[in-house]
């Protein structure tokens, strides 16, 4: 029977159990891999920065966000539906009322498409910088106010009231109604329960 010494350091020859060789080399570790980013954070576009650049980018922003108005920072739906006196003082001097209901219509048609353009872009579809809405509807509500600055800024209080706490059933539309539609149906409601006010204030008070 072949027995085997230890070699000097104590440690078992070579070819024995447990011996190591000291050209092996050390046991390496697994490397750790870092997570690769998800196929939806590299899809996913940051939203769009609002500006001027943004608002001229297209005409559906530049018409949506009523040619920068919109950026406001500070109440943007009523700074809307200010920049619609100017403008219906300059119309309502050279359209008689039916050409400038027709134009209503049309500026409602333009709303729709440019609301919806832009809200999909902003990927929020009643974003509060569209304010074509209040623009449009303030000046349907001019139209059938009596003239005078006290009889328009009532209506514009009124509106604004309307607008903001959204009565039934504005609230349902604008709630439900989506895309371009329904960023303008829910302030020709509001438009409609402040020329209410309006007919009945004439009506008991003149």
């Amino acid at each position: 029977m072949t027995t085997f010494a230890p070699d000097s350091r104590g440690c078992p020859p070579a070819g024995m159990p447990g011996a190591e060789s000291e050209t092996d080399p050390p046991p390496r570790s697994e490397p750790v891999l870092a997570p690769l980013p998800t196929t939806s954070s590299l899809d996913t576009p940051s939203p769009p920065r609002l500006d001027k650049a943004f608002v001229w980018r297209h005409p559906a922003h530049f018409i949506a966000f009523g040619g920068g108005v919109g950026l406001s920072r500070m109440a943007p739906g009523t700074a809307g539906t200010l920049a619609a006196l100017p403008l219906f003082w300059v119309l309502n001097y050279f359209l008689d009322v039916s050409s400038f209901l027709m134009l209503i219509g049309a500026m409602f048609l333009a709303g729709v498409w440019a609301c919806d353009v832009t809200g999909k872009a902003l990927e929020n579809h009643d974003h509060g910088g569209m304010v074509w809405d209040e623009i449009t509807a303030f000046c349907l509500v001019l139209l059938f106010t009596p003239n005078g600055l006290l009889w328009q800024a009532f209506a514009f209080l009124l509106f604004r009231v309307f607008d903001i706490i959204k009565p039934p059933p504005i609230r349902y539309y604008d709630t439900t109604l989506r895309g371009g539609f329904g960023v303008m149906f829910d302030d020709i409601l509001a438009a409609f329960y402040a020329l209410l006010c309006l007919a009945a204030w004439k009506a008991f008070a003149m």
